[in-house]
């Protein structure tokens, strides 16, 4: 019988918490989670949930306040007013709707324990919660990650913004800085801007999105300009400070001149920091830095009874990543087969609109890596009909191969795009070359035909490079004259 309280102890509950400690518990195992505020983590409060909420409201309202629509048959006139408030209002409901599958009563129905507090261990096995020492044979650590607060000079004199509390905002400003390119800057400020917020992106790197294909990112930065979105790339923020309620950040160009961007309000999104401050983790022998706790491809840490996933752990700081470690880490903690993490098949989607979907190699990484043995597959979304029915003619796909056909990388820029990627994401994750995806039976008219028009393609250079096939050719075709 064992000496300790719970076969297994996960701290955080987020993405990967939950998901590892619902798997821990059916599979028979005694379980507790320790959260130390709301279960759902970063993601149902200031992530994927809201933020998605919010961008399909800000879709909405664009077409609703008369701007575009009469291809549809929207009359035209006096536009309809946005009303922020409801706007917003309605993104929390979605959170709280959200938030109603996971609260601690559906999980202790599911047979394990619930606990509210901030933990420290003591040992590899021991932690104190609330002034409770609780014990484990195991430990999963899913603390995840918060909004990085960059040290700019004057930022703790001005009323910032970050994810976290974006969308807790009853009036939306009448412009907005966001502080950051990446992922959640864009997506929150092309949504911010579509409900009449005038929204200026300070970004260091040379071009938003900057860990994208390059033509694809391009493409959606011209959209976003052609939007009225004001994109400053390759531009330091150096100074904040704020005067008569207007804030005022100072910026440094290319060309190391500095000037002043000025605005309502101010958006932090330059990036994530791990939360393990206040863990304990010495005292339990975990080694740990600035950048996450280190693990190796099992998932385990320095101490051999504790394992890390999710975003205190990395590399990608997703909510469908954390899932995949949790799984790993919750087998390899409670079974003797063990599992390891393969970072090879990485997949993720930008929800702006259009959506920006990406799954492995971009092209200029391939090149680097595979030089001239690339191949490249484009299809427009302009010349699939479903495109034409829509209206969503906008954008393209972008699929990467090697010499023998292989898919190395994805990357689709449209309408769905988020969705119509698992297609690739299955091939590639199973090795099956680009050509062989012409033989399956596509639904018409979808999204899909970036997928299987390029396949199509890549079939008829697949045919023409097969040596049976030139033989057959040189016996039976045309005869010169």
């Amino acid at each position: 019988m064992s000496s300790f309280d719970y076969d297994l102890i996960v701290i955080g509950g987020g993405a990967a918490g939950m998901v590892s400690s619902t798997m821990a518990a059916g599979l028979g195992k005694k379980v507790a989670l320790v959260e130390h505020r709301m279960l759902g983590g970063e993601c149902t409060h200031s992530g994927c949930v809201p933020s998605k909420a919010l961008i399909k409201a800000a879709n909405i309202c664009r077409y609703a306040s008369g701007e575009g629509g009469s291809e549809y048959g929207l009359a035209e006139g006096p536009p309809r007013s946005v009303n922020p408030e409801y706007v917003m209002d309605h993104v929390r409901n979605v959170v709280r709707k959200v938030y109603d599958g996971h609260r601690p009563e559906v999980f202790r129905e599911r047979g394990m324990e619930i606990v509210f507090g901030s933990p420290v261990f003591t040992d590899n096995h021991h932690i104190e919660v609330e002034g409770e020492t609780l014990s484990a044979e195991s430990f999963i650590i899913a603390t995840g990650s918060s909004a990085f607060i960059p040290p700019i000079e004057g930022i703790d004199t001005v009323p910032y913004l970050t994810n976290e509390s974006a969308f807790e905002l009853k009036k939306l400003p009448r412009s907005m800085i966001v502080l950051g390119g990446g992922p959640i800057g864009t997506e929150l400020a092309q949504a911010l801007s579509r409900l009449g917020v005038h929204i200026t992106i300070v970004e260091m790197a040379e071009q938003i999105m900057i860990r994208e294909d390059k033509e694809l990112r391009d493409l959606l930065a011209r959209r976003l300009a052609d939007e009225g979105l004001v994109l400053l790339t390759r531009t330091k923020a150096v100074r904040l400070s704020q005067e008569e309620g207007m804030i005022s950040l100072t910026v440094e160009g290319p060309d190391r001149e500095t000037r002043a961007v000025t605005a309502e309000s101010i958006l932090v999104a330059v990036g994530r920091v791990v939360n393990t401050e206040g863990l304990g983790l010495e005292k339990a022998g975990v080694h740990h830095s600035p950048k996450g706790i280190a693990v190796d491809d099992a998932l385990r840490t320095s101490s051999p009874n504790i394992y890390a996933c999710g975003d205190v752990v990395g590399p990608y700081q997703f909510s469908h990543m954390a899932e995949y470690q949790a799984r790993i880490a919750t087998q390899n903690a409670l079974l003797p087969i063990k599992k390891h993490a393969d970072y090879e098949h990485y997949i993720w989607c930008m929800f702006t609109d259009p959506e920006l979907a990406h799954a492995g190699l971009t092209e200029d990484e391939a090149r680097q890596k595979y030089g001239e043995k690339v191949r490249v597959y484009r299809w427009e979304y302009g010349n699939t009909d479903r495109g034409k029915t829509d209206m969503e003619g906008f954008g393209l796909s972008k699929i990467i191969c090697n010499d023998r056909y292989k898919i190395l990388g994805a990357h689709i820029l449209g309408s769905r795009a988020g969705d119509v990627i698992h297609e690739i994401q299955v091939a590639k994750t199973f090795d099956i070359p680009l050509y062989k995806l012409d033989s399956v039976i596509h639904i018409y008219p979808t999204f899909s035909d970036v997928i299987k028009q390029p396949a199509k393609v890549c079939h008829i250079d697949e045919l023409k490079g097969n040596p049976f096939v030139q033989v057959l050719g040189a016996l039976f075709g045309p005869k010169k004259t």
